[in-house]
């Protein structure tokens, strides 16, 4: 290990680092998704490149960036929703003055992240050509070819390595500057490429989508980064509907299971003939952010069966 540190040491000073090859491998938890797999000494590289990218980046972010972040995560990001369910909610008494709350989610990101596009990025905040160099290799690593956008293009950044989810912040920090400063949406949280917030628009709101800021974030991603909003997966509801948002509904006064959630965790829980004390210790940690006694009830029913 001490010798393959300072061989891997030397290629970096000198320059000559050269990323490897990557394991690729499938998983279907809840859908299909490829994982690509890199060696112990690139994902060295990649945790060090993180942390210095973290140093760089972190004063541009906005506050409401809860993906990859230290002191923030999914329930700090449900959390922020609620308190503005909670002070939207106080508006509803006017009849001139109606709020939605909308979820939107970038159609296949991380297989669309134009690799130009993200290194002219970070060539705008990082004036260390070695550095730069560094990035490049570990960005082109991944090549995948896309005819998207009526032009051929290198494109994606694979999951499993850690740089991708700096990246991901980086790549989307351009539509979050656009969504706080042109936009003025005050009300809006991203996770990775997930994206929610709260407008406020006159009259009934209900599936006007081209009446809501959608069709503006849509433009600009076309445009400026060659990603698209999922035409599908655009939802806008009342505030007292609630909006699924992380595996959680998220109501102003509290939280429930996704249903699909739920179906999954009491099939596994089901199917199990001894059910592991790891996986009760995993369900019930996930479970006491939100109401969930009969579903508990239910876990411990079949544990006390087995």
């Amino acid at each position: 290990m001490e010798e393959g540190l300072y061989n891997l040491y030397q290629d970096l000073v000198s320059g000559k680092y050269k990323h490897g090859p990557y394991k690729i491998f499938s998983i279907s938890d809840p859908k299909p998704r490829k994982i690509a797999k890199a060696t112990v000494r690139d994902r060295v590289v990649h945790h060090l490149v993180s942390k210095k990218l973290e140093e760089i980046y972190e004063p541009c972010f906005i506050y409401d960036l809860y993906s990859s972040r230290k002191g923030k995560g999914v329930h700090k990001a449900v959390k922020r929703i609620q308190d503005w369910l909670k002070f939207s909610g106080n508006c509803r008494s006017d009849p001139m003055w109606s709020s939605v709350i909308i979820k939107c989610d970038i159609r296949k990101f991380f297989a669309s992240v134009d690799h130009e596009i993200l290194i002219n990025i970070l060539e705008k905040k990082i004036k260390d050509e070695g550095f730069i160099d560094l990035l490049k290799e570990i960005i082109c690593s991944f090549p995948v070819e896309t005819q998207s956008f009526a032009s051929l293009r290198r494109c994606g950044i694979p999951l499993g390595n850690v740089t991708s989810q700096i990246f991901a912040n980086i790549y989307l920090n351009e539509l979050d500057q656009f969504v706080k400063h042109r936009l003025k949406i005050k009300s809006y949280v991203r996770y990775c490429d997930d994206v929610v917030f709260i407008c406020g628009l006159g009259g009934d709101c209900r599936g006007l989508i081209n009446q809501t800021p959608t069709k503006e974030i849509d433009n600009f991603l076309r445009q400026n980064l060659k990603l698209e909003l999922h035409p599908q997966k655009t939802i806008i509801k009342k505030l007292n509907q609630g909006m699924d948002f992380l595996g959680l509904v998220v109501f102003s006064d509290h939280l429930i299971l996704r249903a699909k959630t739920k179906k999954r965790i009491l099939n596994r829980a089901g199917a199990e003939n001894l059910l592991p004390l790891q996986s009760t210790y995993s369900y019930f940690a996930l479970l006491k952010w939100c109401e969930s006694y009969k579903i508990r009830l239910e876990i411990c029913k079949m544990i006390c069966k087995k």
